[in-house]
């Protein structure tokens, strides 16, 4: 996983598609599923971990 669009399929193999006008609440909400689809014990720490830092740079670019 390396692209904000990885981590959106990601989240797609789960039925999740979320989209927001403003992105920072986009990147909120997909830290939150990921958050919980992680507790659940439906994906590895390492995607975790991944997807989390890729959503965290997307996210300091944008401010």
């Amino acid at each position: 996983m390396e692209t904000f669009f990885d981590v959106q399929q990601l989240l797609k193999q789960f039925g999740l598609i979320i989209y927001f006008k403003d992105e920072q609440n986009t990147i909120e909400m997909m830290n939150q599923e990921l958050t919980d689809i992680h507790r659940s014990g439906l994906i590895s720490n390492e995607d975790f971990i991944q997807a989390r830092l890729i959503l965290n740079q997307r996210k300091m670019g944008k401010l």
